[in-house]
């Protein structure tokens, strides 16, 4: 059994002053720091230094690890120009994808403060090293392919990998299932996979509307994703509208990511079908995809995406690009609104228990320190101040065990 304190502690959405956390793989109880000391006062108390924030660990909904490999290969500024480059350079990211790569980017998000992450997963490529690193792991196999020749292939490509995620399934890896999107997933494939994720009571992930091309293309089967489509794939419409691809996850709690293109009707299905939508505000400025209007939306959770589509993996680095972002939105209210995204909002979303410090939630913590001037302690002001000052954690624990963030 461990006991750490802080001068704060973010739990439920709200900062505690003064108190302490008794854990060990799991949090047993919290409380004052002077009742504590009393109730175990043969147990040694961690407390950090003044100013020093514990948050439950951090949650980067959504990543990309099999194109870590990118640096400057792939094109940005445009979805469509980006999407060209993926399909010219994808097999020589792919080749150049080494574990080191991998558990580099994984640190990466360690150091921001993330214990738990959703790896988006197309090969398998990124499985072995999801499966050890110590962070938990939400393991989305992905399907994707719109070809009506190659349905069966693809789909028993996807069972393959999802089997054998589901042989290294235990408390710290989960295996989930991704749609890439309504553009890139034939009918029969969205049915039967969404099939699965029903009886196997799977979490589910999904792309949508990123882009304006891709509305376009789904609306009115014109534009730049008409001709990409001609060329690739020999098709001159889409084999989904929104509405249909929309519907079919009526009743499946889904992690939509971007929905920068979404209108009213979109976002109230999400919202009715206590869905949840994940932000990457620095993939879609850099892709130019547009702002989510995250207004419209009722649980709302954070990723980075991959390198394909960023310049880090770092969820603090997010939570800043997203704080500059949404200039409509008071700032410290927006600053919370944030940190929640990254907390019990991910709660929400998630089938385990991570994002909160409360009884019988895992022993996964982040602590970041303060600058020592810090005058106001409002909640705001600490998100806030959380955001703009804080580069990296100070310390992170999961199941209770202290990591090393070298």
């Amino acid at each position: 059994m461990k006991i750490i304190s802080a001068k704060y502690i973010f739990c439920n959405g709200k900062y505690e002053k003064d108190k302490a956390i008794v854990f060990n793989d799991k949090i047993l109880e919290i409380g004052d720091i002077d009742y504590i000391t009393k109730k175990y006062p043969d147990t040694n108390i961690t407390k950090y230094e003044d100013n020093s924030i514990i948050y439950p660990g951090f949650i980067n909904m959504h990543t990309h690890l099999e194109f870590s490999a990118n640096r400057a290969t792939l094109k940005f500024g445009n979805f469509i120009d980006w999407l060209y480059s993926v399909f010219e350079n994808r097999d020589s990211l792919v080749q150049n994808l080494t574990n080191d790569t991998i558990n580099s980017a994984i640190n990466e998000m360690a150091r921001s403060g993330v214990t738990t992450f959703g790896a988006i997963s197309s090969f398998g490529a990124d499985m072995q090293e999801c499966k050890e690193t110590p962070l938990r792991v939400i393991y989305f196999n992905e399907v994707i392919g719109s070809s009506p020749a190659m349905v069966d292939t693809l789909f028993n490509d996807f069972k393959m990998r999802l089997e054998e995620s589901k042989e290294l399934q235990d408390d710290r890896f989960y295996p989930a299932i991704a749609i890439h999107s309504p553009y890139a997933v034939h009918p029969f494939l969205l049915r039967e996979v969404l099939n699965i994720a029903r009886k196997d009571k799977l979490l589910v992930t999904a792309h949508f509307l990123e882009s304006p091309s891709e509305r376009e293309w789904l609306e009115n089967h014109s534009g730049e994703f008409k001709t990409l489509f001609e060329k690739f794939f020999n098709t001159s419409t889409p084999v989904n509208t929104i509405d249909e691809f929309l519907n079919s996850f009526k009743g499946i709690k889904t992690l939509f990511t971007h929905c920068t293109q979404a209108k009213d009707k979109e976002f109230d299905f999400i919202n009715e079908n206590n869905s949840t939508i994940i932000h990457c505000p620095r993939s879609n400025r850099l892709l130019n995809c547009g702002r989510l209007d995250i207004n419209k939306v009722k649980n709302l959770t954070l990723g980075s995406d991959g390198l394909s589509s960023n310049f880090s993996l770092s969820i603090l680095d997010e939570l800043k690009a997203a704080l500059f972002m949404h200039t409509d939105i008071d700032l410290n209210n927006l600053a919370l609104k944030l940190i929640n995204s990254v907390t019990i909002n991910a709660t929400n979303a998630l089938n385990i228990k991570v994002g909160d410090i409360k009884e019988g939630f895992n022993a996964d913590f982040a602590i970041f320190t303060l600058p020592n001037d810090l005058k106001d302690s409002s909640d705001t002001s600490l998100a806030l101040h959380t955001i703009i000052n804080c580069n990296q954690a100070d310390n992170i624990y999961i199941a209770g065990q202290e990591l090393s963030l070298d």
